[in-house]
């Protein structure tokens, strides 16, 4: 008997893929909240077993996990079901690279308030949820941030401290704006253990890096900054500034003045590392990086999501020298090394 051939020509899938999309994030939702994913890393593959570790009914659980092997989040054979590498790495609880904490972020409701009003973001150029949106100062969202994304920035964190110390191991005074988690500073500080963070962020938000420091055992070593990064005195002297995942917030003329601040705040000689969603030149690849603009659009007055030769241009606008960008592995960012 022969597979019927797939049509070619026009089809309707992508445009049901997308309005159904929110389907899938309830089901993913679901399966985090169940604890699926760790139920079957511990060897439970059928959906008896799963339902009595779940809590909850066979039927709902066979419907649940055979929407997850259709998305691609298991595979099933025989009636029993094993994880995807990427499950196995990323939705086991036990695992140090758990993904399921980003979405109390991700699926918060500045985020999805701001997509819900995207007409009227597109008609004004700007978030219409509020005034300031995210960029609100003492946006309770933020500590949101702060608790779940760790788990997300552990591998960009890691990938910059070893590029301090094998590229600028005499740093010694290391500012980190936005410090948000502080996991940047902290990475830096267990990798180069003669240097000093400044974590500059929401006095909120700053009580959740100091727990990080604490428990990495270097909070001797690290100092908070609270306050706005455009209204607080840097102070000077760092051999070392992070912006991580902050300019995007804002347009250009706010980073440039911004930058003129962080390059006042530096030794000559002195380097910045900006860890940011950098899509190429033509604005829509990668896709990742391509498609943060848009969250920009619907949830801050005017952040987008700038290329290279626009980071560029700002570095030097500021009084920057040459900038040199890095793919970050396993990650959807960039790192741009300026220096001064």
């Amino acid at each position: 008997m022969e597979t019927p051939s797939q049509p070619s020509g026009p089809s309707p899938a992508l445009f049901f893929q997308t309005v159904n999309a929110h389907q899938r994030t309830e089901v993913l939702r679901t399966a985090i909240e169940l604890e699926l994913f760790t139920a079957i890393a511990e060897g439970l593959q059928t959906s008896g077993a799963l339902a009595k570790r779940c809590g909850a009914s066979e039927r709902g659980v066979r419907m649940l996990a055979d929407s997850l092997t259709v998305a691609g989040f298991l595979n099933k054979e025989n009636s029993e079901y094993t994880l995807t590498p990427d499950s196995k790495l990323f939705l086991d609880k036990r695992s140090p690279a758990y993904l399921g904490a980003t979405m109390d972020f991700m699926l918060s409701q500045p985020l999805v308030e701001g997509f819900k009003k995207l007409t009227g973001a597109v008609q004004k150029g700007g978030t219409v949820v509020s005034d300031e949106g995210t960029t609100e100062a003492e946006h309770p969202e933020w500590v949101t941030f702060a608790h779940s994304m760790v788990p997300m920035m552990k591998g960009p964190a890691g990938w910059i401290a070893n590029w301090v110390s094998q590229n600028a191991p005499q740093t010694r005074k290391v500012l980190d704006v936005a410090a948000s988690h502080g996991i940047f500073g902290v990475e830096i500080a267990k990798k180069v253990p003669e240097t000093e963070i400044t974590a500059l962020d929401w006095a909120n938000v700053l009580t959740v890096a100091q727990e990080n420091a604490e428990a990495a055992g270097i909070k001797d070593r690290f100092h908070t900054l609270p306050g706005s990064a455009f209204q607080v005195d840097l102070g000077h002297g760092y051999d070392l500034v992070l912006l991580t995942n902050f300019l995007h917030h804002f347009d250009v003329p706010t980073c440039e003045a911004f930058l003129k601040k962080v390059h006042a705040s530096l030794n000559k000689g002195g380097q910045v590392i900006t860890l940011e969603f950098v899509p190429n030149e033509d604005r829509i690849s990668p896709p990742a990086m391509a498609d943060f603009g848009l969250i920009m659009l619907a949830t801050t007055p005017s952040g987008d999501a700038y290329t290279f030769t626009e980071y560029d241009r700002m570095f030097r606008n500021a009084g920057f020298n040459n900038s040199e960008m890095h793919d970050v592995p396993a990650s959807n960012q960039r790192a741009i090394i300026t220096q001064k």
